[in-house]
């Protein structure tokens, strides 16, 4: 009787020392010691004697290449995004020298622009800063305008918002491993850039052909030592193009060749490190092998999805409105970095949904610079649809001493909506279309959506399919009352 007492609790010890054994943990109660299978989101991972055997340790492997793939596109999107756009305007309007600037008027034309305006013309030219700082001399004006780097920061604003207050000056920009101090000089101002590559980016606010004219002989540049020489514009050639950031392995095909062509600098000094495990590397061709480019193809999907919910739902920040569903869309510094860290999350909402940033874009002074507001969301808190139609009501007096406008993005692109139309006004409505019906205040309904209201189509944008939609609502020159926010936009109200 007691021997066979013993044999059976001897055998329930053993069953239940193997069961111990053979049972899974969560990860988040896993003891990481002894014998144990740890359940994760990638698969089980098996300790024997506190050791991976070799399947988990290459589960643990591709699980830490995939998460590093998925934050390397976050924080490099705003490089890739601004070098997609040079190449794009290269091959389809033929810029071949650093005095080539391409100038979008048309509708077709800024369709390529990730969430242009389509109010104003665009000027677009790239320098590359290996070969020299350079002189600009620009002219006095009402323009909108910067000289960029690569991360799509402002190395200075020009016009209304820069040093010169729109009465033209002389500007010197020395590239990142030059030494600045040898090109300063008297009524000069003289910045140094963090990237080799140089955006100009040109807005002219003045709308008079007179003064577009003059600013077109008015603009040089040269190399320092060189001639100044003025631009060749290329104009009017009416082509459609994209500027939106490549999906898959060519994402990750410019991001090699960015890091090939630019200095590293010391905040971003972690990134690299991050990248080498993918077969992204300075100073060598990008060539992945199988396992990285399945690696680099789920990075490049997940971290487009991070970018794309940052963007639809911007954690960190506020409605500018309370109690409504519109966000002013720059919530963080021109120098996308504080004393304490990289503002990348606040920086990926603005520069998966568009390009470039300036002084007077992020912080806009009484009455000069540009605010943009933008909404994706109805009254009820909804997502707005493509297959239903909208009104907002836009109050009488829209605080501005320029211009105010609505412009219609898709949500896939984030360029401006191709709905079928031709002209500008089928994705953009402002105070500057002479057809808006205004109502006897003065104020004005704007519509977007499947179908148009019965007398309203003059102030209705068409909605196509299942591409979902967004709108900037920018105010050029914003006075005290959006400021003090007494001047509010109400939400999106569904009315089909």
């Amino acid at each position: 009787m007691k021997k066979t007492i013993f044999l059976g609790l001897l055998t329930g010890i053993m069953t239940v020392s193997a069961q111990a054994q053979s049972s899974k943990v969560p990860l988040e109660k896993a003891t990481l010691k002894g014998d144990e299978t740890i359940e994760t989101s990638f698969g089980d991972i098996k300790l024997v004697d506190n050791y991976f055997d070799t399947e988990s340790s290459n589960k643990i492997f591709s699980e830490m290449d995939y998460q590093r793939a998925c934050q390397s596109y976050v924080w490099s999107m705003p490089m890739v995004s601004v070098v997609t756009q040079q190449n794009a305007l290269r091959e389809k309007y033929g810029l071949t020298t650093e005095h080539d600037i391409v100038v979008l008027k048309s509708l077709k034309e800024k369709r390529g622009i990730v969430t242009g305006n389509l109010t104003t013309p665009y000027m677009f030219g790239y320098v590359d800063l290996k070969k020299g700082p350079v002189e600009f001399h620009y002219p006095a004006g009402a323009t909108a305008s910067g000289l960029l780097d690569i991360w799509q920061r402002t190395v200075t604003d020009i016009g209304q918002t820069g040093p010169e207050k729109a009465q033209g000056g002389t500007f010197i920009i020395v590239g990142p491993e030059d030494d600045i101090k040898k090109y300063e000089k008297p009524n000069t101002y003289t910045l140094q850039s963090v990237s080799n590559f140089l955006v100009i980016a040109l807005r002219i606010l003045d709308p008079s052909p007179e003064y577009y004219n003059k600013f077109k002989k008015e603009f040089t540049m040269g190399h320092v030592g060189e001639a100044q020489k003025p631009f060749n514009y290329i104009e009017n050639k009416d082509v459609e193009w994209s500027g939106t950031a490549p999906r898959g392995l060519e994402y990750w095909k410019s991001l090699s060749q960015i890091l090939n062509n630019e200095p590293i600098r010391e905040i971003d000094k972690v990134w690299p490190s991050m990248l080498m495990p993918l077969g992204i590397e300075k100073g060598k061709p990008f060539n992945p092998t199988e396992a990285q480019k399945t690696i680099l193809l789920k990075g490049a999907a997940m971290g487009e999805l991070m970018c794309r919910n940052l963007q639809v739902n911007p954690r960190f920040a506020e409605p500018w409105w309370k109690g409504t569903s519109w966000y002013k869309s720059f919530d963080f510094t021109v120098e996308q970095e504080t004393d304490k860290r990289l503002e990348i999350d606040e920086r990926t909402t603005w520069f998966y949904e568009a390009v470039y940033s300036s002084k007077g874009m992020v912080n806009p002074p009484v009455g000069a610079g540009q605010v943009y507001m933008t909404s994706k969301r109805d009254k009820n808190g909804n997502l707005l649809r493509a297959d239903k139609t909208y009104k907002l009501h836009v109050p009488a007096n829209v605080p501005v001493k320029q211009f105010w406008s609505v412009t219609l993005y898709s949500e896939n692109t984030r360029r401006p909506y191709d709905n079928g139309g031709t002209d500008l006004k089928a994705a953009t409505l402002g105070s500057r279309s002479e057809q808006l019906k205004k109502n006897k205040d003065g104020s004005v309904d704007i519509y977007v959506g499947a179908k148009a209201p019965k007398g309203f189509e003059s102030n209705y944008m068409k909605t196509v399919g299942d591409d979902g939609w967004f709108v900037y609502f920018r105010l050029y020159g914003p006075t005290e009352p959006f400021f003090d926010k007494s001047f509010k936009l109400g939400d999106w109200e569904m009315i089909d």
